[in-house]
């Protein structure tokens, strides 16, 4: 199986031939439930959203700050599965759902289930690609080549603190897109982002074609536009889930109405 019909892949080479950016939305699957993960999803493509990334629960995130740590351990001891979170894609995609589909995912939930079968799991599901962030590029040479056996993305990270030479065989690795850590430290909403992460994205741009996402405490529309001023995406997670926490002792359908208002305000600065 090849990556040449990879939504993920097919989605930027749109965006890129239309000189448009995108949007790409973080959600914790199966917060507060795996229902509500999926109308978020469908809200999310019906205003125009087409690229989210989806969080798979582990206890011990490496990066997620606290309001995506206290997400995860809600799913978990909702006793959410990995089982349940591919049926819940498959639902969606049998449903119509043509968003592309990122998993965020340790690579201690990978190695458990076996890394074939995990990958072949998750892209019959319908996921398009994965985010293993506690996976070093040296591992993720190997990675690389089962995800792309199996028809996924294999989406790599840069940091701040990563040296110049090694941001480059990064981006030559990853494929689908580069998520590009805004900040060094953990995820959670800014009232703004460094000077010097505009000015590397920039410069990191001059030296691949793959797509760059920023991400890590993009929280405001201005900051979405600030962003895609020089990368192609804008990733927003925080914002989501602290939306979704707080309205989610009402009904779902306020729930969705809400957190979905606020990704349409997130999706201005790039329609």
């Amino acid at each position: 199986m090849s990556l040449s019909d990879n939504r993920i892949l097919r989605t930027f080479a749109e965006f890129r031939q239309a000189g448009r950016q995108t949007l790409v939305p973080f959600l914790t699957a199966g917060y507060p439930d795996l229902d509500t993960t999926e109308a978020l999803l469908k809200d999310f493509e019906r205003r125009g959203v087409r690229i989210c990334e989806l969080g798979i629960p582990f206890s011990d995130p490496i990066a997620d700050g606290p309001t995506i740590q206290a997400s995860y351990t809600a799913a978990l001891n909702a006793g959410v599965t990995c089982s349940e979170i591919f049926e819940m894609v498959r639902r969606y995609r049998d449903g119509g759902g043509q968003m592309a589909l990122a998993a965020m995912v340790s690579y201690s939930i990978v190695f458990r289930h076996g890394a074939d079968a995990y990958l072949a799991e998750a892209k019959q599901a319908g996921f398009d690609g994965l985010i293993v962030p506690d996976l070093p590029m040296e591992e993720a040479a190997n990675m690389e080549a089962m995800a792309s056996e199996a028809g996924l993305a294999n989406i790599l990270l840069i940091a701040p603190t990563t040296p110049p030479d090694r941001r480059i065989e990064i981006a030559r690795q990853s494929q689908g897109f580069i998520y590009y850590i805004s900040v060094a430290g953990i995820t959670g909403e800014r009232d703004a982002l460094p000077p010097a992460t505009i000015d590397a994205v920039a410069e990191l741009r001059t030296q691949t074609d793959t797509p760059i996402c920023v991400g890590f405490g993009i929280s405001k529309p201005t900051m979405v536009e600030e962003v895609c001023r020089v990368a192609d995406g804008a990733i927003v997670g925080s914002a989501i889930i602290h939306r979704i926490t707080d309205a989610k002792d009402g009904s779902a359908d306020d729930l969705v109405e809400k957190v979905g208002a606020f990704v349409s305000e997130m999706l201005r600065p790039v329609e």
